[in-house]
């Protein structure tokens, strides 16, 4: 297990803690800077007018203050994951585990939390009628179903309907029926609650990902694809564009005065929105959402980086940060990793066993590869050909072919690869949770282990002298290992990495990366900040 996250009180954009290092490397300086959340998805303003948000990968709910922007912790790892977050009519809060499966329920901040329901994957988006008190749910991606929760949590979810086209973040209208989004479909829709019954109300979406009334019963939505919030005129199903944001929106919230929130998972971004003008607010927000990969360009000067819910290019000068892609605004897929090619970037997702494989030059997709078993890394060989390593497997895998479609096993009976990088003599080199370095030969076939008994090894660089560099994130260290040798040294520690895996995260987690220049300038990002550091050779 890595250590436990550290509660972070964030003002503004963010707050620094002190760090320490050994002597191989000078204190960390920061390149782009912290944000607060993992990804931030549902929204909900309380009785008390607080604004809550969740977080999934982040496993936790956090309260923020729409003013300054503060973030704090109300619940956090492991019972705070939540997708979404409702209110109920005295007051009580239930949220969504969409890892975990689980309904989560409290009466007021004093009392226990309670589990309603479980063994619900992909549980998304819940609601109560504050008329009865009665709680609805939906399974969204891992499950596509609507239940009604008993509030005491001793009957078993009642089935409503089932295969509707992902009713994502809905709200209980006054007449009881529920209105929200089927985002696989396009619509917003009211479903009947009684026999679950379904009714179009509008068709003028891309991706509707949440629905939800203000006071006078105007009904608006927001779009993740297109980015935008738009008003919805309920008898004829035009739409109305309130305000134009960036992709990737999530959820949203209305206050008692009527202020819209917004969410964006790729920029841990809350938007509070008038919807009288348009005008918008940043509320809280940050440059990356959960950095994870990194691949470094030949000259060092575009760092690549995996940010989950985007891909991004980070410019080592200035710290500019540039999309490639962002998730639910173009095909990417949750990238976790990103390797470099001569021509090619190799973007990999475990969570959704994905290889894409993007132009450099042009920024254009070249190749998607599905049905990967949890691919972790992946590198491009001389002969063009591109190994995968499979995390749920234990295999690397060699894909060749015009369309990658010829596969083969390079190597197998590995323990949970990790990370994969080629290195300058050829071979290439993984990281495994068993705690073992190895090292691949992509002629012969033969891996062997050049180090072992390290502490949940995972990112890997090469430096400059031919030393590899390898980060232990549950020791909040990186070590130094010779690869003739194997013998190892601390590098640098006391460092912002090693946050523990939420449920539904791989023992690695938020898997921690490394890149190294000609200089021996190491970057790594961190996954309990979410910040870009840089450390330079003393």
């Amino acid at each position: 297990m890595k250590s436990p996250m550290r509660a972070l009180a964030l003002t503004g954009l963010f707050s620094l803690a002190p760090l320490a290092l050994a002597t191989s490397y000078s204190n960390p300086e920061v390149i782009v800077a912290p944000s607060p959340f993992k990804g931030v998805h549902g929204l909900a303003v309380d009785k008390q007018g607080r604004l809550l948000a969740g977080s999934v990968v982040g496993a936790s709910l956090y309260q923020v203050n729409p003013e300054s922007g503060e973030v704090t912790t109300l619940i956090g790892p492991d019972e705070g994951q939540a997708d979404d977050i409702a209110i109920g009519p005295n007051g009580e809060m239930a949220w969504t585990g969409f890892y975990s499966g689980k309904v989560m329920y409290r009466e007021n901040d004093a009392a226990p939390i309670q589990v309603l329901a479980s063994d619900l994957p992909g549980i998304n988006s819940l609601d109560f009628n504050d008329e009865t008190g009665a709680l609805y749910a939906s399974q969204v991606f891992l499950g596509d179903a609507l239940w009604e929760i008993d509030r005491a949590g001793e009957q078993p979810p009642r089935l409503i309907v089932k295969e509707m086209g992902g009713f994502n973040g809905f709200e209980v209208g006054t007449d009881g029926w529920l209105y929200g989004p089927l985002w696989f479909k396009g619509q917003v829709v009211r479903i009947n609650p009684a026999d679950g019954e379904i009714k179009v109300i509008s068709s003028d979406f891309k991706t509707p990902a949440a629905a939800n009334f203000d006071s006078k019963g105007n009904l608006y939505a927001i779009d993740t694809f297109s980015g935008q919030l738009k008003q919805i005129d309920q008898s004829s199903g035009e739409t109305r564009v309130i305000a134009q944001l960036d992709s990737a929106l999530d959820n949203l919230a209305v206050d008692a005065q009527d202020n819209i929130y917004v969410s964006n998972m790729a920029n841990n971004r809350i938007t509070r929105v008038n919807p009288q003008t348009g005008d918008t607010r940043q509320i809280v927000g940050g440059e990356l959402a959960v950095p994870a990969g990194l691949a470094l360009s030949e000259d060092g000067k575009t760092l690549y980086l995996a940010d989950v819910f985007s891909l991004r290019a980070v410019d080592t000068a200035t710290g500019k940060v540039t999309d490639l892609r962002r998730a639910h605004g173009s095909d990417a897929e949750y990238p976790i990793n990103v390797g470099l090619g001569r021509e090619r970037l190799l973007v990999t997702s475990f969570s959704t066993g994905t290889l894409q494989l993007i132009s450099r030059a042009d920024n254009s997709t070249l190749a998607m590869v599905h049905h990967l078993n949890a691919p972790s890394a992946a590198v491009e060989l001389d002969d063009g050909s591109i190994l995968v390593s499979e995390m749920g497997s234990g295999k690397l895998l060699r894909l060749a072919g015009a369309d990658l479609g010829e596969r083969s096993d390079a190597a197998t009976g590995l323990q949970g690869p990790v990370q994969m990088m080629r290195g300058s003599d050829g071979m290439v080199y993984v990281t495994q949770m068993s705690g073992a370095v190895s090292r691949f030969n992509p002629e012969t076939g033969e891996l062997t282990n050049i180090a072992e008994g390290l502490r949940l090894p995972e990112g890997l660089a090469e430096l400059p002298d031919g030393r590899l560099l390898v980060a232990e994130p549950s020791a909040q260290r990186l070590l130094i290992i010779d690869p003739k040798t194997g013998q190892s040294e601390v590098a640098a520690e006391q460092l912002p990495i090693g946050l523990a895996p939420g449920p539904g995260m791989p023992p690695t987690g938020i898997p921690t990366a490394l890149a190294a220049d000609s200089e021996g300038r190491v970057y790594f990002a961190s996954d309990i900040d979410n910040a870009l550091y840089r450390l330079t050779p003393q």
